[in-house]
């Protein structure tokens, strides 16, 4: 059960930190998720990427697969380890990222 509420942290603060990011001028490296930016909007489709992951995250409930989710837990802690970093180098004025515009 933890598990479950860590990977709901973790899209929350996936989503908040992707959009802190792209205020600040980053971009998505993501194909999927850049097709529903570009279909929608920014919040929007950042947003529908978290109802797909957590659907899938529903399904693995569903099939009693919850250990898996706990190994996507590292994944998403990364991504946002990931924003952070962007976000730093970002604010600390310094360019030697490629995806900031």
């Amino acid at each position: 059960m933890l598990a479950i509420q860590i990977f709901i942290y973790l899209q929350v603060l996936d989503f908040l930190t992707t959009m802190i990011g792209f205020h600040l001028g980053a971009s998505e490296a993501s194909p999927f998720i850049v097709k529903l930016i570009h279909a929608t909007s920014p919040a929007l489709g950042v947003g529908l990427s978290k109802l797909v992951a957590l659907g899938i995250g529903a399904l693995c409930v569903a099939l009693q697969r919850q250990r898996l989710i706990s190994w996507i837990n590292y994944w998403y802690a990364g991504l946002i380890v990931w924003n952070m970093s962007i976000i730093t180098v970002v604010l600390s004025g310094s360019n030697i990222l490629p995806n900031i515009h």
